[in-house]
C-alpha cells in the first residue's frame, strides 16, 4: 500500500492579522494619555542654606489635618494662612505623618507652588 505524499498547506495569515489588530485596539483603549505634573522636591538635608533672615514656616501634614506653625488650617484656606507669614523670600518646611499618602503630599506641594515668595523643603525622617 503506497503512502500518500505529504503536502504542506499554505498558512493563512488572516487570523494572525486579526489577532494583532485586536491586541492593538485593546492596548490603545486601555492605556491612558493623561499628562502627569512634575513637582520640584527639595529635602531639608540637601544643603540649602537659609533663604533669608526670616524664620521658616513649619507645615505638619497629617492624613486628616494640616497645621501651619502648630495652628490647624483647612486645606483650602492654606494660601490665606500663609500670606501674613511670608516676608520676602521665606522657607517652608513640610513634615509628614506616617499615614500620609503621596497623593496628599503632592496636592500640598502643588498648592504651595502657587504661593509667591515661598521656598518649600520636605523634611525626611532619619
Amino acid at each position: 500500500m503506497p503512502r500518500a505524499a505529504f503536502r504542506r498547506r499554505k498558512l493563512s495569515l488572516t487570523s494572525l492579522i486579526d489577532v494583532i489588530f485586536w491586541l492593538l485596539l485593546f492596548f490603545m483603549l486601555s492605556s491612558t494619555f493623561s499628562q502627569y505634573a512634575e513637582v520640584d522636591l527639595a529635602t531639608a538635608g540637601a544643603g540649602h542654606g537659609a533663604v533669608s533672615g526670616t524664620p521658616p514656616i513649619f507645615l505638619q501634614l497629617r492624613q486628616d489635618s494640616l497645621r501651619v506653625n502648630a495652628q490647624e488650617v483647612p486645606f483650602d484656606a492654606l494660601a490665606g494662612a500663609l500670606a501674613p507669614l511670608i516676608e520676602g523670600e521665606t522657607r517652608a518646611l513640610v513634615s509628614t505623618g506616617v499615614q500620609v499618602t503621596s497623593q496628599r503630599l503632592t496636592d500640598l506641594l502643588i498648592a504651595l507652588r502657587g504661593v509667591p515668595g515661598l521656598s518649600v523643603q520636605v523634611l525626611v525622617p532619619s
